[in-house]
């Protein structure tokens, strides 16, 4: 009996062992996802933005299927699920969520770059345009802009969001509450960082959403990702 059992241990481990190397789901950070993408020159390459985001500068050779379109799955099934997928947002939500879906569906090899566009933009890496069809950019906000911004005898908070952004927008609606009930103490300035590439950059917003807390225009807070009113209040309070 005590054979029995150990055969079939054995068994169901080697099972889960070959199932485990037959498929890669990976997160990997900008540089590292650059360096693979250059090992594997045929890869498929998913951009899973908006068509607006991807117009105004993508990974080369990527092709666009947002995930937030009707036609996602049906479009994603072309795809060959036996060749390596690299997947990318703007700053990695959307794209885990796609990553998530290919490996439920039997995709073989994936690889998800952490932060998205932001990080990779950070890094300095390459990416392009479709000359033939893209929007001319707009510059956005200049630094000398965002610098006026925080000419206030006030505390400025500063919210870098976009509207794709879930965390994002389950912060509005608080910060323009503490926009009212604080304007005696605080400012509250909004910033959409897809329309302020160039800014978030110099700033390094390479996540969404941030906060960044100013006093006379000296930065003294900041803040990744979602956080609560409550503990938002109480930095400001603090302050």
């Amino acid at each position: 009996m005590q054979k029995i059992l150990y055969f079939i241990g054995l068994f169901v481990a080697i099972s889960f062992g070959t199932n485990l190397s037959a498929q890669v789901a990976s997160n990997l950070d900008a540089a590292s996802f650059a360096s693979k993408l250059k090992q594997q020159p045929n890869a498929q390459i998913i951009d899973v933005r908006t068509a607006g985001e991807f117009l105004q500068g993508h990974i080369k050779n990527a092709q666009n299927i947002d995930i937030s379109s009707s036609d996602f799955q049906q479009r994603v099934a072309k795809l060959d699920k036996n060749k390596a997928v690299f997947v990318y947002c703007l700053s990695g939500s959307r794209s885990s969520s796609a990553m998530n879906y290919l490996n439920s569906v039997g995709f073989k090899e994936i690889y998800n770059m952490s932060g998205g566009m932001m990080r990779w933009r950070s890094a300095n890496l390459p990416e392009t345009t479709d000359a033939a069809t893209a929007k001319p950019a707009s510059a956005g906000m200049t630094m000398t802009q965002y610098q006026a911004l925080l000419n206030s005898n006030k505390l400025v908070l500063v919210d870098f969001y976009a509207d794709w952004c879930a965390p994002c927008k389950k912060m509005k609606p608080y910060l323009d509450e503490i926009s009212k009930e604080m304007k005696d103490k605080v400012v509250v300035v909004r910033i959409d960082a897809d329309a302020n590439k160039t800014l978030a950059k110099a700033l390094n917003v390479d996540a969404l959403p941030v906060l960044l807390l100013y006093k006379g225009k000296k930065q003294i807070w900041s803040y990744k990702g979602y956080i609560s009113k409550e503990e938002v209040v109480k930095k400001l309070k603090a302050n």
